[in-house]
């Protein structure tokens, strides 16, 4: 007699948790919008200005990124910044190859003119947190072993500059931006140097709704139900959003005053649900003394450029997303 799983969680269009540990990620929202969440083909020829590669970084535990390397015109020698960038996906959903990530981090590796590396990070519940934070973490490391030559991967060893590594994250990813930040100051990466952090809309939450989450408009890439389902099903068992990873600011964490961080861009949304708890992190932030610059996308919300259909189809989310990418370079630039 064969027994038929039984669903025990779900995720609204993106996921479907079975009693038998299995986890269905198949989309089942709007068809209209499923080719963002399509995987896109590795291309090693350049095709509008930038190529993409997929590189094992860890054999052993088959940790893999994506890379994107934009064209350079002949006469450029200088070797670019490096963007290692963590996915969103509430810890749970999401992969380094979907087309929503593909669309931005091509374009952005062509605007700014610097490397992407974008980890496919381990997802929950098959591993809960802290394993997304451990594979940006060995991300990391693996980045100094190519700048130490103990490893090689030719994109990166002959047009890389690893004096000017940037972590990077959208939403979910954008906790990983800290997390790993926070980690990596802890030891020697030299001839590596960690030289900013870029968190855009991170997952910063409380057990206790904010006025934001109250009273901003839901959307598609944000729900109060996905924020609680994707957080009960990666934090470690028993954990609250009080979790270190989630709420950095708050009492379970360790004093910000007490990380030796790199300067950092915060990147917040207007209209993003969790707007008041991203602030609240920014205003302990620099409480703290911490180096860290803020901006605001006006009148948007959370990862609105992550969405293709808007980006195209609405002028004012096309400039929006326009002026973040013009922050983001600013901020390396500088860096």
């Amino acid at each position: 007699m064969v027994l038929e799983k039984r669903l025990v969680d779900e995720v609204s269009g993106w996921l479907k948790v079975y009693d038998d540990g299995s986890v269905d990620r198949t989309w089942t929202g709007p068809p209209e919008v499923k080719f963002m969440a399509e995987p896109v083909a590795p291309h090693e020829e350049f095709v509008d200005g930038v190529a993409t590669r997929d590189v094992i970084m860890h054999e052993k535990f088959g940790l893999k990124a994506r890379v994107y390397l934009p064209e350079k015109k002949l006469e450029e020698n200088d070797k670019l910044p490096i963007l290692l960038h963590f996915h969103g996906g509430g810890f749970c959903i999401s992969e380094a190859d979907w087309y929503m990530y593909y669309h931005i981090y091509t374009r952005l590796a062509r605007s700014a003119g610097v490397i992407c590396v974008s980890v496919y990070l381990r997802r929950a519940p098959e591993h809960r947190l802290p394993a997304a934070v451990d594979d940006g973490y060995s991300a990391l490391l693996w980045l100094r072993s190519l700048a130490q030559g103990e490893s090689y991967e030719p994109w990166l060893t002959e047009n890389a500059n690893f004096n000017r590594v940037f972590l990077i994250g959208d939403s979910s990813g954008g906790n990983l931006v800290h997390e790993v930040a926070a980690r990596a100051r802890k030891v020697d990466l030299s001839p590596l140097r960690l030289a900013g952090g870029i968190p855009i809309h991170p997952g910063y939450v409380r057990s206790k709704r904010s006025r934001s989450e109250l009273e901003q408009p839901q959307s598609p890439f944000l729900t109060l139900d996905m924020v609680d389902k994707f957080l009960s099903l990666s934090l470690p068992v028993g954990s609250t959003k009080e979790h270190p990873i989630t709420c950095p600011m708050g009492p379970a964490a360790p004093p910000l005053e007490e990380l030796n961080l790199p300067p950092f861009l915060l990147c917040i949304a207007e209209k993003d649900l969790i707007q008041d708890t991203e602030m609240e992190y920014y205003e302990a932030m620099k409480k703290a003394n911490k180096a860290v610059e803020l901006l605001i996308s006006p009148g948007m919300g959370h990862s609105f450029y992550l969405n293709k259909i808007a980006v195209d189809m609405d002028p004012n989310t096309a400039k929006q997303t326009e002026n973040l990418f013009i922050g983001i370079a600013g901020f390396i630039n500088k860096h």
